[in-house]
């Protein structure tokens, strides 16, 4: 199954939802990483980061891939959950060159869309204040398995070994 998620839709779909309901991983690769808050069931916001640290401190890992520096606040949240900072569970990679935008969850599915993991992009801001977005969510079997390749393959290395921008790369997997 394929669906098409426009704007708010990712942010039910994708950070209420499936992220959530994670069994065995939630691998994300963003270009932006910025100070994110999501609704609770119970109504109250949190930051996104106590969310990954709920799923790891409950034995999901999270892989995590981004091109710049987080902003200043979600830093200073991410400080906050030691399990994240000291879990084998919470992998995180600096690439410059990554761009997609995507989260995979338990092999299973998949959102592919034009959305950073900030606030403005996949978080819960008012629809006057959020970009606007698209994107996909895909249950499609074949496709999540070929995205979990593409992931999987530079989450290995595989794109740093030729890269020619290793010169500005602040953390080399290779």
């Amino acid at each position: 199954m394929t669906e098409l998620l426009l704007n708010e839709a990712a942010y039910k779909k994708v950070i209420q939802e499936a992220i959530p309901g994670a069994k065995r991983f939630v691998w994300i690769a963003t270009a932006d990483l910025k100070d994110l808050h999501v609704e609770t069931t119970k109504g109250r916001y949190v930051p996104f980061v106590s969310v990954l640290a709920d799923l790891v401190s409950s034995g999901v890992g999270v892989r995590l891939i981004h091109a710049k520096e987080p902003g200043p606040r979600f830093r200073k949240d991410f400080d906050r959950f030691p399990d994240l900072i000291h879990s084998d569970l919470f992998e995180r990679v600096l690439c410059p060159r990554m761009h997609a935008k995507m989260v995979i969850v338990d092999g299973r599915s998949a959102y592919l869309g034009s959305a950073n993991l900030t606030g403005a992009g996949i978080g819960a801001k008012s629809v006057n204040r959020r970009n606007f977005e698209a994107g996909v969510f895909l249950t499609d079997p074949k496709m999540v398995s070929e995205l979990c390749e593409y992931f999987d393959e530079f989450w290995i290395g595989n794109s740093c070994i030729k890269c020619g921008r290793r010169d500005v790369c602040p953390d080399p997997i290779v």
